[in-house]
């Protein structure tokens, strides 16, 4: 599997840094002007996941080692980026390879640091970017276009199937519709996918909140959640400073003070779930030797043997089959003997369709 990302996006000044050091433990540059991140700083996340560290205990392994993802922090973007404003092309070129936006959306008021835009409000903020993506990829549709057409190669059906879908494209954009918002099939969407429409991109949003809105949402958090619900889009609320502030304390006196705020799942921990969620990820786990239990990540419809090649390429080359036991089964039972005298444990060919939370022994000749 290729390496997939998610990319830290948003107009200048809204705490992308933040967000991007608070997740990957990065020192990435924080400053109150706009363009602080020029060059993206790139990190990977682990996926928290209790199943782990109860696989770990069940098994008697010493090494856990969880699944990650990739977050990169691009550059800020401002209006007219599509046609090179700010660090305009600097950003939309970076943002061409990531599978997964999230943006962070400012909410906090912080007189100390300046806004692009002169003012605090989430709603706009969020409409400049979502245009910039529909502006850059009219900008895109309408080159592709012109070189299929001067190329001459519209007369195969594949070339022809490519046409109607980037006319397809063009007429959406000019309508002012983002991508992702529209119908697709499942093969015009594949066809998008390779084609990198900025606007096609799977999104989430990213409220950066104050300490307060944590007890007593403020005005501007109560609008975007009702703009996001409006336009059924996921909507995550972090205090990225207040984050950052606990990354300096003790595990035990985080957990105290998210307990006196009623809060069982950080809003860290929610966003690298959902990311890893739209990034259509799912969790195998291994346990090799009794010395190690870890979490792979695979796209799901992945196969069995294609599993076995992303732990090594020995292993698909080779497959001959798999035992296969559901985590919350091994854990029920208290150990793989135990599993495999109740029956527990299946044995797949390199057909099967790995499910999340399958614990695999793959066996194959060398």
């Amino acid at each position: 599997m290729a390496t997939v990302c998610s990319g830290i996006i948003g107009l200048p000044n809204v705490g992308k840094s933040t967000l991007f050091n608070v997740l990957t433990g990065g020192k990435a540059q924080i400053a109150s002007f706009p363009f602080s991140t020029i060059s993206p700083n790139v990190g990977t996340v682990s996926v928290p996941d209790n199943r782990l560290e109860c696989l770990a205990r069940v098994t008697n392994t010493n090494i856990i080692t969880p699944a990650v993802v990739q977050f990169v922090d691009v550059a800020g973007l401002v209006k007219g980026a599509h046609q090179g404003e700010g660090l305009g092309n600097e950003f939309l070129s970076r943002i061409r390879g990531i599978n997964v936006l999230a943006e962070v959306v400012r909410c906090f008021q912080g007189e100390k640091i300046a806004h692009c835009e002169g003012n605090i409000d989430p709603i706009r903020d969020i409409q400049i970017i979502e245009l910039e993506l529909l502006l850059a990829d009219l900008e895109i549709v309408g080159r592709k276009l012109a070189k299929a057409v001067q190329s001459g190669t519209s007369k195969s059906t594949k070339d022809k199937e490519r046409l109607d879908i980037l006319e397809k494209v063009k007429a959406e954009l000019e309508k002012g519709n983002s991508l992702r918002n529209v119908p697709f099939t499942e093969k015009e969407g594949y066809e998008l996918v390779k084609e990198g429409f900025l606007s096609f991109k799977p999104l989430l949003y990213i409220a950066n909140i104050d300490e307060s809105d944590l007890t007593s949402p403020s005005p501007l958090l109560q609008r975007l959640r009702e703009y996001a619900s409006t336009e059924r889009m996921e909507i995550i609320e972090i205090c990225t400073q207040l984050e950052l502030e606990l990354e300096d304390i003790s595990q035990e006196e985080r957990m105290e003070f998210l307990e006196e705020l009623k809060i069982r799942e950080t809003g860290i921990d929610r966003l690298i779930k959902e990311v890893y969620r739209k990034l259509n990820l799912i969790t195998f786990f291994t346990v090799s030797g009794g010395k190690e239990a870890k979490a792979w990540p695979v796209e799901r419809g992945t196969t069995a043997s294609q599993a076995a090649g992303k732990v090594h390429s020995d292993m698909e080359k080779g497959y001959i089959k798999s035992d296969i036991i559901p985590v919350s089964e091994l854990l029920e039972a208290g150990s793989i003997k135990q599993a495999r005298e109740k029956g527990k444990i299946g044995i797949e060919g390199r057909d099967y369709l790995v499910e999340d939370g399958d614990v695999i022994h793959f066996r194959f000749s060398r």
